[in-house]
């Protein structure tokens, strides 16, 4: 019955996460407010902050799941991708806490551990199965063969979804993170006001930097023609955009699984929070005959549960790292 504490700190959210024999009985998440001024992620900022952050959000993990330091059998960590400064400080703390203590470390692929996030709770996918993980870094197409075994498919040859949710969400004079507030007004907007073109990408990759540039040139020019589109306008710009960038995705994924002939599809990532994808999705598998897995919201953003749940199955592999480890802001899956 392992017990795995779980430290994630790739970007700007830092979390700690305590497993007990695959169940997690904790799941601390803090979350970085400074970088809101700047308009995006600044990483001088964010790893100040996980310094800051990581030690109080170890011991509260800890103290949530009713278990002593003395009883943690390994740490696992997020290894990459990621920001470097951030990674170091997560990797640093691992590596340390796991010397003190005598036990193994395991190092974790940040993207890995989001497709096996669907493994927290029940009911969980069959292998294999396809996953679309989406987030403000990384947009991939993986067909998961095993808990570790995976095939990359398709992936961004650009901006990734997210950062074309925050980067339009700018351009509409949002505040950061501006993702979000796009999903809250297109539920209130009509998705069909405008039409945003779907970049034609061969194969299962993606592009979505030419959709952020007609987004912009739109809002331009009807800025020009009437001083007051945008203010009057803004629901059914966010609930058009939404659902190019949805319809781009869904695309995609439907073609992947038939080439792979998986009827298990599943996303994870902090875009899968989305609900204009998460409600598409359910409806396109309810018409193509497909199960469908999502994360609850608290583990499709960045959080240490999926770090502790990979630990798990990798500690019941023996799957361990020396103390010379070192973090990689680069690590494909």
């Amino acid at each position: 019955m392992p017990v795995i504490l779980g430290i994630e700190s790739s970007c700007d959210e830092t979390s700690a996460a305590i497993s007990i024999d695959g169940k997690i009985r904790s799941n601390i998440i803090a979350n970085q407010t400074v970088h809101e001024k700047f308009g995006g992620v600044v990483p001088e900022l964010a790893s100040r902050a996980h310094q800051q952050n990581i030690i109080p959000a170890v011991e509260q993990a800890i103290r949530e799941a009713k278990v002593h330091k003395n009883d943690i059998d390994a740490v696992a960590f997020t290894r990459g991708p990621g920001l470097l400064g951030s990674l170091l400080v997560g990797t640093s703390f691992a590596k340390a806490f796991a010397l003190a203590r005598h036990i193994p470390l395991i190092e974790v692929n940040h993207m890995q551990a989001h497709i096996l996030a669907h493994f927290i709770e029940e009911p969980v996918p069959e292998f294999p199965f396809l996953c679309l993980t989406v987030s403000g870094g990384h947009t991939q197409l993986v067909l998961v063969k095993d808990y570790f075994k995976m095939e990359l498919l398709g992936q961004t040859l650009d901006d990734a979804a997210g950062e074309a949710f925050d980067k339009t969400a700018k351009i509409l004079g949002l505040p950061y993170p501006g993702g979000p507030l796009i999903d809250r007004y297109a539920q209130q907007g009509n998705a069909k006001a405008f039409a945003f073109p779907e970049p034609q990408i061969p194969g299962l990759n993606f592009s979505f930097s030419g959709l952020k540039t007609a987004i912009l040139y739109f809002v331009q020019q009807k800025e020009q023609e009437d001083p007051g589109f945008l203010q009057s306008r803004l629901h059914d710009i966010c609930a058009s955009v939404q659902e190019r960038i949805v319809s781009i995705l869904l695309n995609k994924l439907r073609r992947a699984a038939e080439e792979a002939g998986v009827r298990d599809v599943a996303i994870a990532g902090g875009v899968s929070a989305n609900s204009g994808l998460r409600n598409s999705l359910i409806t396109l598998g309810e018409h193509l005959g497909w199960r469908v897995f999502i994360p609850r919201f608290e583990y499709c953003t960045d959080n240490a549960a999926m770090i502790a749940i990979a630990g798990h199955h990798k500690y019941r592999a023996g799957d361990f790292v020396g103390q010379d480890v070192a973090p990689l802001a680069r690590y494909s899956v």
